[in-house]
This record gives C-alpha cells, structure tokens and sequence, in this order.
C-alpha cells in the first residue's frame, strides 16, 4: 500500500506541471480553432500541420500491436516510416490497392507499418511529401490518455469545488449541492408530496448539461466498476491525482464512489423505486456550475432506472466488500438496495418514463425494457447464486448486442462470464459462448470488410458514434480475456484507432490529445470558464449525419458529418457513458 501511496503522489506532481503549463484564457467566445491548430501552422514536432491526407492514431501504439493508417486519394502507391527527431529511415513499404468506403465517399488506401516496433517517436511520410501527425509506439503510448479520460469524471463531479492544486486551470467553485432537491409532481407520494424536499448531493454530471440521470449514469458507472473488476493491478498503480489520491484505495473506485453516493439517494426508501432524473425543468445557458442556480428537482419514478439501479449496486456490492475498512457497512447496504430495487421493478414492470409537459431537459425515454431485466437478472445472480435470477435471465432469453444506454442485454452477458461455471451449468456455458462467438465473428468480418478497415456500419453513425465504437472495441476485448483471437483484438485496436485520428475528419476525438483535438466541445463548462483550451480527457460524440442540431456541416456522409462547435450537441458533446468504454478499452488493451 505504501508503493501505490508514493506512486500515487509522485504522479500527481506531474499532472499537476502539465496542468499549469496549459493555462491561457479566452478573451471571447470563438467558433473557429485557434491560430496554433490552424491548417496553415506547423504541429508541435516543427511538421506540417494536419488536415492531412494520412489519417493515423495520433497519440501512438503498443508495440506488439497492429498499426494502419489510412491515405485519402492521390497517385502514390509507396510509403516511409522515420523516427522523429533524427528523421531516420526505419521502413519502406507499399500500400494496399484502392477501395472506396462508402460511409465517408472516399477512395482510400490502407499502410500497414506493423513491423516497427522500437519504442520512440514517428511520422509517415508518402513518395509526393505528404507527412503524417507524429506518434508514439511503446508500452506506455496509452497511459496518459486513459488517465485523463478516467479523470474527466472528476472535473465532472457536482456538489464539490473543484481546487487548482488537482484541477489546475479548470478549477472552479462549487456548483449544484442539491441538498434541496425538491419532489416533481411526476414523483410525487404519500410520503413525499409534490414540493417536499430531499437531498442529493455528489455524482457526475451527465454530459454537456448539469443534468443527473440515473438510466445513462447506470451503465457508465458499471462500466468503470468492470474495469477496475477487470484489471484490479492496473488501477493500484494509476493516479489521477484527485483528493482521494493519498490514500490506499485505487483513484477508480474513489471517482465511483462519489457517483454510488448520489444513486443511493435516488432511491426512495419508503417503497425501493428509483426516480429517473434529477435535473431541472430547462437546461440551463452556457455557464459554470455556480452559476446556474435554478431549482432541482427529482422526476418520476421508471423501472428502467430501477433495473439499472439494481444491477450496478449489485456489483458494486460485490467490489467494494473488498474494500470494507475504507467503506465500512456499504457493500452490504449497497445489496440491500439492489435487491429493493429489483423487488419495485418487478411490482411496476412497465413504469415507463413520461416527460411531464414542464421539463425540457434529456428524457432517456425507453419504452423495451426486457434488456433491464436482462441485465439486473444476471448481475443479482452473479451476487448472490439464487437460481431464481438465472430462471430470469433464461425467460427473456436476450441476444447479446453491442451495449448502449437503452440496451443493456450486452452487460448481461458480461455479468455472466463472471459467474462461476458449477453455478452456471454446462449448457448455459455452452450457450453464452455460442453468443460470443457469433458475434466477435460479426464484427472482425465487419473490420475484414472496411476499406478503412475499421468495424463501423452506417447504423453505428449515430449520435455518440463514438461510443458505439468504444463500446464494440469493449465487447472485443472481454471476449478476449476468455478466447484470445489475434483478429479479436486487431479489430478492437482499430476502432481505437479510429477515434484517435484514424478516421474521415482527421480528428483525435479526445479533447487535449493529438495533433488536431476538438476545441469547442458541447461542454458548459468548458465553454464558460474563460480557459481556452476545454477540459482534457473528454471523448466527443463524434460523426453522424443526424444534424439534430440545425448547424452547419461541412460533410453530409456519416463518418465525415463532424464539427468542432459549441452549436454541434449531435456531434461534439461530451457523456459520461462515451468516456467509460473508452477508459475499459484503453485499460484493457494495455493489460491483455
């Protein structure tokens, strides 16, 4: 515990260096990229700026792992990898023919450098003098990526100022206690009339509005719980630098257990039900927390957040028992609730969220709830070995799919890899791998079949499509701790790649990293702070063509609809369930 304690501390004296050599402030509010990332500035390394026509990860690779990069039109065929400073030839190589991808309207070709393994820094360059962003290979290329994206939750944490000595240039005072949060007519009781108060405190914002909703909170939070029951070593040595980070449990679970504290107190405890929401009756404008100090208030209750409820205290039951002397009496108290939970969802199995007429804020509105059930059968079975859970789990009989807010049957399946075979039974193991292996299959044949060889169809360019690709390279990669497959993880690191910078638009999605990172993300705080660079560590929405949002883009396709503007809520906003998949992935990709 003493290592982890001095490893922690010292990481945390570097963060804080970086952090306070990124402070510049913003004299206005400006739609357009600064002059320093411009198409007609030098990068960083002294190159030539992107856009370019070489899209590649812009922050760098594992050594043993697969690298691409991918070239948009022109007439050369040949290709050379040099080590950056010393510009030094280190590989020659041809591309792959031409195809077109159809889902950007490109003709592309595709540079496999694979066989450059040496840790360093590197640039491709092409016979007519295109050159690429600079990027890193070596066994830490993705470390400080996935701190930040860990840490982006801290900055997002409500309830709380948030100090320069672990914010840096992001502090910011207190916003949003909500130990006045008042009782919705929609969740009106008895106990708790229309008007009463209860208090709320803690959790994390939503995404780029300061709404708290316990459907999407649900499946964030147990993603990041799987990451750290994943990969228990790796989170005893990462620091994020937060408050907590003196002491001996891992950064993870001291972030998600600021989050557990305000779901606790989204159960009502007089029956076990789960209000949907906490939010306020409009989204508030473009200011810091502190500023927006409009009444709260909590909304009906929904057997979605029930389920979702469930499933999550039940797992954190079981991580936190580990950690009881830190946490004395929650792992219990946590399964406890889950089981209250469950218990209203199955007396209101259709307790469908309404928008009342006088709330404008995100509904998470889910009218299929066979998935819920799914999902908090299987974790409640993995917790506690009662048949009658798996009984649950079997009538609904759900498909294993890529994971998403409104479709959780997936984290049912991960649920259930966890549970012990002589609790399971031969035939059900048989049957969930039979799951697995059709749909791992599905998606390497979707990367096999990419001209930008990346695993993406036209139905994944949704809003979030980048969560979609997380959330695809997640699945892969749990698929390949039990059944480890080259392809399986080939195609997994693509999609990382391709938010990364692999990718139609040239953009490294995650805010503060790589050549070209969104500067005007769907943030409030990001775009209210008066610091010019956004808060590091957020994974943007990403391409798609929805164009919810009225604004003007520059592309029609679904991969290439893209803007880096505040205006772009469909594309360049921020959540908290986009970031989680990224964290497991970046995690997992790192320990497999």
């Amino acid at each position: 515990m003493q290592t982890k304690t001095l490893s922690k501390l010292v990481a945390s004296a570097l963060i804080l260096v970086c952090l306070g050599a990124c402070q510049h402030t913003k004299d206005s509010v400006s739609e357009s990229p600064p002059e320093s990332l411009s198409a007609n500035s030098a990068s960083p390394t002294g190159l030539p700026a992107l856009p370019s026509r070489i899209h590649v990860n812009q922050l760098g690779f594992l050594p043993k792992d697969t690298k691409q990069a991918v070239v948009v039109g022109g007439q050369t065929t040949s290709f050379r990898v040099y080590n950056w400073p010393d510009r030094q030839q280190v590989m020659v190589g041809k591309m792959s023919e031409k195809r077109l991808w159809p889902l950007s309207g490109e003709e592309v070709a595709t540079i496999d450098f694979s066989q450059v393994t040496q840790t360093g820094e590197y640039f491709i360059e092409l016979a007519d003098g295109t050159r690429s962003a600079t990027f890193s290979i070596g066994q830490l290329a993705l470390a400080k990526v996935h701190d930040a994206a860990l840490k982006a939750y801290y900055f997002n944490r409500a309830s709380v100022a948030l100090g320069a000595e672990h914010a840096g240039p992001w502090a910011r005072a207190m916003g949003h206690p909500d130990t006045e949060v008042m009782i919705h007519a929609s969740a009106a009781s008895e106990l708790r009339p229309t008007g009463s108060m209860i208090s709320a405190p803690k959790g994390w914002y939503d995404a780029g509005d300061y709404g708290k909703y316990v459907v999407n909170s649900g499946i964030s939070t147990y993603t990041l719980l799987l990451a750290y029951r994943h990969m228990p070593q790796f989170y005893q040595t990462r620091s994020l630098a937060i408050p907590e980070s003196s002491d001996t449990v891992p950064d993870i679970l001291n972030e998600i257990s600021w989050n557990l504290a305000w779901l606790e107190a989204m159960q009502d405890p007089n029956d076990g039900g789960v209000y949907h929401k906490l939010t306020t009756l409009n989204f508030a404008p473009a200011v810091m927390p502190s500023e927006a100090q409009a009444q709260r208030y909590v909304m009906q209750k929904s057997t979605a957040a029930a389920l979702n409820f469930a499933a999550v205290m039940a797992l954190a039951s079981d991580v936190y028992a580990d950690f009881a002397e830190h946490f004395p009496g929650h792992s219990q108290r946590y399964k406890q609730a889950a089981l209250q939970a469950w218990q209203w969802a199955k007396t209101h199995p259709q307790q469908i969220y309404q928008q009342p007429a006088d709330v404008k804020t995100g509904a998470y509105g889910d009218k299929n709830l066979n998935d819920e059930f799914a999902f908090a059968a299987a974790q409640l079975f993995v917790l506690t070995g009662e048949g009658r859970f798996l009984q649950e789990f079997d009538d609904l009989a759900p498909t294993l799919s890529v994971p998403s807010w409104n479709n959780t049957a997936g984290l049912a399946y991960y649920a259930l890899l966890e549970a012990p075979l002589t609790a399971l039974g031969k035939q059900h193991q048989q049957k969930l791998e039979q799951q697995w292996s059709n749909m791992t299959a599905e998606i390497v044949e979707q990367y096999s079949a990419s001209a930008y060889h990346v695993p993406m169809l036209v139905s994944d360019f949704v809003w979030g499509s980048n969560a979609v690709a997380m959330n695809k390279a997640m699945l892969l990669l749990i698929a390949n701790r039990h059944v480890k497959q080259a392809q399986i993880r080939e195609a997994a690191v693509a999609l990382l790649d391709y938010v990364l910078g692999r990718n139609p638009t040239g953009y490294a999605y995650v805010t503060g990293f790589g050549d070209k990172s969104p500067m005007h993300i769907h943030h409030r705080p990001s775009q209210a702070d008066q610091v010019l660079e956004p808060v590091p560590g957020w994974l943007a929405g990403g391409a798609q063509n929805g164009w919810q949002d009225k604004c003007a883009y520059p592309s029609s396709t679904p991969a290439g609809s893209y803007l880096d503007d505040f205006c772009s809520y469909s594309t360049n906003e921020i959540a908290i369930n986009w970031n989680a998949p990224l964290v497991y992935v970046l995690a997992a990709l790192q320990t497999q």
